[in-house]
Parts: C-alpha cells; structure tokens; sequence
C-alpha cells in the first residue's frame, strides 16, 4: 500500500510535495543540520526525492509503523528520548518490549519531533535513519545514483506546485 508521499520527478532534478509514487522520501526538519547535509549529498548525486515535512504533516500510527518495518527496528531505536518532550514523558524509563510499542508510536506520533531525522524511505521498501554521510551514501547507492553524478552542489531546482 503506498504511503502519501512527496513525489520525486528524478530526470528533471525536481520535487513536488504531494503525491502518491514508489520514489524516495525524506522525513525533513527543516533547522536540522543533518538534514540539509542529507538533502545536499542526495542533490550533488542526483538522486530524486519528495520532502516530507514531518513536523508539519506528523505520520499516523500505521505509517510510523510501516516505516519502522522498513528500518527493522523498534520504537525506542528512532525516539528522540533527550528532547523535552520525551523527558517529560518520562520515556527514557519506559518499557522497551513488544507490548509497550504501541506506548512508543502513540507518543512520537503525538510529538513527531521524537522521531529521529532524517529518515529515508528508499524505493526499494527499506528504510535508513540518515543522520551519517555513510548513511546517506549507502542510500544514494542503492538509487542506482552515481556519487558525485548530479546537479551542481547547492543548485536544487525549485519545488513543483501541483
């Protein structure tokens, strides 16, 4: 089942922000630095991506699961769990087994700013947390992008308006 996603024009180096599509995807913070480092290396490799910005357009519970699935990890692997909200919770000393995962989801869903960032959700059904360059050059090479092979560094062409 395909998630609303952002779609990815890859040929012409364009992103629209609202459509169905198989492409990649990046859950975006847009102050988070490693963020924009993800966003450059994916423009400097050419890769095609929709932005989805987390903060504003939250998951629900069943697509935050769908993404953990893909990751093959657990709530507690992607939580934020020194941000604020995440202290005041309490959730540093939650359970971390199957039947507190629901617990976990409902909390990052309530406050998608626990999520850890970036999140890549690649068109081949995986998923990687893409916080390090390593990380972000296993996603570009499972693109089938070249490394280096894109548009000029820090020229991304411009969102599409749908």
């Amino acid at each position: 089942m395909p998630v609303r996603i952002a779609v990815a024009v890859a040929a012409a180096g364009r992103k629209r922000d609202c459509c169905d599509h198989d492409g990649m995807e990046i859950w975006n913070n847009p102050s988070c630095s490693k963020c924009a480092a993800a966003r450059s290396a994916l423009d400097e490799a050419g890769v095609g991506y929709g932005v989805r910005p987390y903060l504003d357009r939250p998951p629900s519970a069943a697509e935050l699961t769908e993404v953990l699935r893909r990751l093959g990890a657990r709530p507690w692997d992607v939580c934020r769990t020194q941000e604020p909200a995440a202290v005041a919770l309490g959730m540093a000393d939650w359970a971390r087994d199957e039947a507190a995962e629901p617990r976990w989801i409902d909390a990052m869903v309530a406050a998608p700013e626990l999520i850890q960032r970036p999140l890549l959700l690649l068109d081949d059904g995986s998923a990687l947390v893409g916080r390090t360059p390593e990380a972000v050059a296993e996603a570009v090479r499972r693109s089938g992008a070249a490394p280096g092979g894109g548009a000029a560094p820090g020229r991304p062409s411009p969102p599409v308006n749908r």
